[in-house]
């Protein structure tokens, strides 16, 4: 499994934001107080909250969304002010109403809602629907609980008058902006209107405006962010041009693979097989967009030996993967293996198609089938220990990543995760001298400085972990280019975390972006610095960057989960620009 390069700076990213899988972002009016740019809101962290009928139990199950009705406990509820008793009975014609004083009005508008409320709680929707329109009528100003109270009909009716609800409480929201039962009522009938961003932004008011208290809002936050993020994915993955991932994706990706000697050309080769001889030196060369075009046009042209044809479906479905056809890229590998099965490479790249789909036990099926044919071959220990690493397996995998050491102690990387490992055990003295002792061995490579340096920033080491990313800087000016640019990222991210100085950090983000214009990483962070600075149109900015720049659908969710989170919090912040300071309250409270 080809992570390296990675997962420990995406793991770090998350620390970052203080994320976790069940959480949605909300409340970045306050960013620059909260931890990682953004208040972060765990529905499941939460104790129950919200407007109750007293007495009740709350149905605290997580099924399905279904329609709230007057006799469920946290259905529509009416807003119940006793109002003087009058006698009026019949509808009343305008000229009536113009003669009548503003206090008769008044106590006749109480009543008729107070009817109203009876007839809705027997049921009877229409009716009540008319006691609040004639006390929308004879009411001397726009009151916004007899809207929202007609509003709870409509949503009540079979079927559903999903529009009138919207337009009602749109008129009790223009009376009293922070009126949360209407936010919340609206956001269920754009929910069930299919208009989920105008949803979103309600329900990301409405939890705001309630402190974070009510858990039904917080969980149909998170649960229309993850629909219109996959419904957006959807539609772009379906219509965006397959395209490599960034330099800094790609060369990490085939560097976790110990480089193979060429394969001998055959007595006579054919056009195509020397168009494959001129892909893998290309990708030998790290001319990426070279070796994929010639690798295409090779297998269009024809291979004319075994080995050749399964190293070719072995580079193709290679590039396949890395431009998100997972489909496709099983396909090639597993052609590539039925063609020539000791070619373990595709067997250890199969077992990371399968892990990316989630098929664990399938991965572990390849690493075994390749060790049967090439049991000395170290990279299959190594990958291995990559899957076992990701699934929290620390000690097997620090076992498989000894093994791979073992039969070529030359590739840093079996070094390097080896040591995370033992760090990721809890065995800090044999970690940190695993990396001492791997910079030693391996004194002009930048990874071993830039992981090690990561350590020692989880240990809140700043002033020695910005000394090895320094160096991993330096290493990497020093070779030729293109240069990998994770060393400074990692260093903006640290003098963030030492000095809280922004500028810095960002300096160093867009440096690694001039080099790399289309580095995740740079990208992600620049994102969560505009976030801290309350920089929120930046944000937006850089998480559809993110966006164009996912290689598989889960990147791609994660990137628009957060663009549209932010997208909402920045519309809650231009209509409630008085609730900035209670926000800073609140993420001050949530910082951890």
């Amino acid at each position: 499994m080809a992570t390296t390069s990675s997962t420990s700076y995406f793991e770090r990213i998350q620390d970052f934001v203080a994320e976790n899988k069940k959480v949605v972002v909300i409340g970045t009016a306050a960013a620059a107080l909260a931890v990682g740019g953004v208040i972060y809101y765990a529905s499941t962290s939460r104790g129950p909250g919200g407007d109750l009928e007293k007495g009740k139990a709350r149905d605290k199950k997580k099924s399905s969304k279904k329609r709230k009705t007057v006799n469920d406990p946290d259905g529509p509820l009416l807003e119940e002010i006793k109002p003087k008793v009058a006698d009026e009975e019949d509808a009343l014609s305008v000229e009536e109403i113009a003669k009548m004083s503003v206090e008769e009005r008044t106590t006749l508008a109480g009543t008729l809602k107070t009817r109203g409320n009876t007839l809705y709680q027997n049921r009877k929707f229409q009716q009540a629907v008319d006691m609040y329109t004639r006390a929308i009528q004879v009411a001397t100003k726009s009151e916004s609980v007899y809207y929202s109270n007609r509003a709870a009909c409509y949503m009540n009716m079979t079927p559903p008058k999903y529009d009138l609800v919207v337009q009602d409480c749109d008129e009790a929201l223009r009376a009293d902006a922070s009126y949360v039962k209407a936010l919340n009522r609206r956001a269920n009938a754009l929910e069930s209107l299919s208009r989920n961003q105008e949803a979103l932004r309600d329900f990301t008011a409405a939890t705001i405006l309630d402190k974070f208290q009510n858990e039904s809002a917080a969980q149909a936050v998170e649960r229309i962010l993850k629909k219109i993020a996959t419904e957006k994915a959807a539609v772009i993955l379906s219509t965006r041009e397959p395209r490599l991932p960034s330099f800094t994706f790609v060369s990490a990706y085939f560097a976790a693979f110990r480089v193979r000697p060429l394969p001998a050309l055959p007595e006579n080769p054919s056009t195509g097989d020397n168009t494959l001889l001129l892909a893998l030196q290309a990708l030998a060369a790290a001319d990426y967009a070279h070796a994929v075009s010639l690798v295409n046009e090779a297998m269009e042209q024809g291979i004319s030996w075994e080995i050749g044809k399964a190293e070719a479906l072995n580079l193709r479905g290679t590039f396949k993967f890395l431009m998100g056809d997972v489909s496709g890229a099983k396909d090639d590998l597993y052609e590539s293996v039925k063609i020539y099965p000791s070619l373990t490479q595709s067997w250890v790249k199969i077992a990371s198609v399968h892990m990316e789909q989630g098929e664990g036990t399938k991965a572990f099926e390849c690493f075994e089938e390749a060790i049967k044919h090439n049991p000395q071959d170290p990279d299959i220990y190594y990958h291995r220990g990559q899957v076992l690493f990701i699934t929290n397996e620390f000690k097997d995998a620090a076992d498989n990543y000894t093994k791979s050491s073992e039969l070529d102690d030359t590739f840093v990387f079996s070094h390097i995760q080896l040591a995370v490992a033992l760090y990721k055990m809890g065995e800090l003295a044999r970690s940190m001298a695993t990396f001492r002792r791997t910079m030693t061995n391996f004194p002009q490579r930048s990874e071993p400085q830039n992981y090690y340096g990561e350590l020692l920033l989880d240990q809140q080491r700043f002033v020695d972990a910005v000394d090895k990313f320094d160096r991993a800087v330096e290493l990497e000016r020093a070779k030729p280019p293109p240069m990998n640019v994770l060393p400074l990222v990692n260093k903006g991210l640290a003098i963030y975390q030492w000095k809280q100085d922004i500028a810095a950090a960002e300096q160093c983000c867009d440096e690694a972006l001039r080099i790399d214009p289309e580095c995740e990483p740079a990208v992600a962070t620049l994102a969560q610095l505009s976030l801290q600075q309350g920089k929120i149109d930046r944000a937006v900015e850089m998480f559809e960057r993110q966006a164009e720049l996912a290689r598989s659908e889960p990147e791609l969710i994660n990137a628009l989960t957060y663009q549209y989170a932010s997208t909402a919090q920045l519309e809650f912040t231009r209509n409630y620009p008085e609730m900035a300071e209670q926000l800073a309250q609140i993420a001050r409270s949530m910082a951890v």
